[in-house]
């Protein structure tokens, strides 16, 4: 027999409506007592006794047992989720961004007052992919997990490959049909797709990384030679999140933009929507496609956590708590395609080995093996001289592999 959950809600956007509009179609034992908003002028379908712009009226209420967090104020959000978590209410959030730094403190919140955080909304959208991370994988040995997960970089990035839109006029069509932001730089920069990484990958190895570490290099330096190189050898440019288990001591993770062959499941996840790759020992390659991005798609996850907190469901961080000497590292070699325009940079970078150079008026590019440290170290001056950088194992042959790594390096 499920429970009845009483719900208060915080944040009435594209998915707080998503959410309502689904649940009005359901009977799940549960009901929305309040929501909380910032705006009290704004107009709304709903009665305004449902409204409150007081977090205290939602979260002092004892009455209701379980906050959804759907606002997009990082602060706010994690003090209502740490707040509403220590006084014994369970928690469905969909803010990747307070997840992703805050996940250590709240995995230590739900131990201390026996209380649950769901999130399976904040990581690509419709994609069930924390419950399978957590669920069927949790006694397997993860090779690694990739995939496109920002909807509104992929829109982008479709736009310019199948239609040959520059990124300027395909940025704004974005935020036209709101999938991307005013100020996009989380989305064409990285950051959202970063930070839906390191959750995924909390529960996929069990290491827990500050997002701060973690190389994100976006695609808002692309330029039409680019997309012209990408298409003269049959490939495409997506923005792909890389984890990956090197060896039995490290895991590296980065975002970058990647080219990808027409037999990657990747080739072929265009717009908004978002795929997820996962490498395992035993299962092999699976792959996971969906929408990533709008008010019903996530919504629609957001429910499934809600309507398992009626059962008392929890994650229980299984590869967190198991004791291995697993850590996350940035030592490593990877294959990098590099247009630029400063040969200076070139040489900064300290290239172990270059496979390919090519220089043509204005287009000039490189294409070799450099350490990831390299490139974290060089992140402001690449984008200061507008270069543009894409991961390159497909035109080299060479797989990801770990530099000499020495046991100092990666504590």
């Amino acid at each position: 027999m499920s429970k009845k959950l009483n719900i208060g809600l915080f944040g009435f956007g594209v998915v707080g409506q998503g959410l309502y509009d689904i649940i009005r179609t359901k009977n799940l034992n549960l009901e929305i007592k309040k929501i909380a908003i910032k705006n009290p002028g704004k107009l709304r379908t709903l009665p305004q006794e449902l409204f409150t712009t007081d977090r205290d009226e939602i979260l002092n209420n004892p009455e209701i047992n379980t906050i959804v967090e759907l606002i997009n104020d990082t602060e706010a959000a994690f003090e209502i989720v740490s707040r509403a978590l220590s006084s014994g209410k369970n928690v469905v959030s969909a803010s990747k961004k307070m997840i992703a730094i805050y996940l250590k403190e709240l995995i230590e919140l739900q131990e201390k007052h026996g209380t649950s955080l769901l999130y399976e909304g904040a990581v690509c959208g419709s994609i069930p992919i924390i419950r399978n991370l957590e669920e069927y994988y949790d006694n397997e040995l993860l090779h690694s997990i990739s995939g496109i997960f920002n909807g509104s970089s992929n829109y982008i990035l479709s736009k310019g490959f199948l239609e040959n839109l520059d990124y300027d006029s395909a940025l704004k069509q974005a935020q036209d049909l709101g999938f991307a932001e005013t100020d996009p730089i989380m989305d064409v920069g990285g950051y959202d797709a970063k930070f839906k990484l390191i959750i995924a990958a909390a529960h996929a190895y069990g290491v827990i990384v500050e997002p701060e570490k973690v190389l994100n290099i976006g695609i808002q330096n692309l330029s039409a030679n680019d997309l012209q190189y990408a298409r003269e050898k049959n490939l495409k440019i997506k923005l792909v999140p890389v984890a990956k288990e090197l060896d039995a001591r490290n895991v590296a993770m980065f975002v970058l933009p990647k080219f990808v062959t027409e037999s990657e499941f990747l080739y072929n996840v265009e717009y908004e929507y978002n795929g997820v790759t996962v490498q395992a020992a035993f299962a092999d390659q699976q792959f996971f496609f969906g929408k990533g991005a709008g008010g019903h798609p996530t919504g629609s996850a957001v429910l499934s956590d809600i309507a398992a907190l009626r059962y008392d469901y929890g994650y229980e961080y299984k590869k967190a708590k198991e004791i291995k000497d697993l850590h996350f590292t940035n030592n490593i070699e990877i294959n990098i395609y590099l247009r630029y325009e400063d040969d200076a940079l070139v040489e900064a970078l300290g290239f172990e080995h270059i496979k390919e150079s090519y220089y043509s008026g204005s287009y000039k590019f490189v294409i070799g093996k450099i350490n990831l440290q390299k490139l974290i170290d060089n992140q402001q001056r690449i984008s200061d001289n507008k270069a543009f950088v894409a991961f390159a194992d497909q035109l080299t042959g060479v797989s990801l592999a770990p530099a000499k790594i020495h046991a100092a390096e990666v504590f």
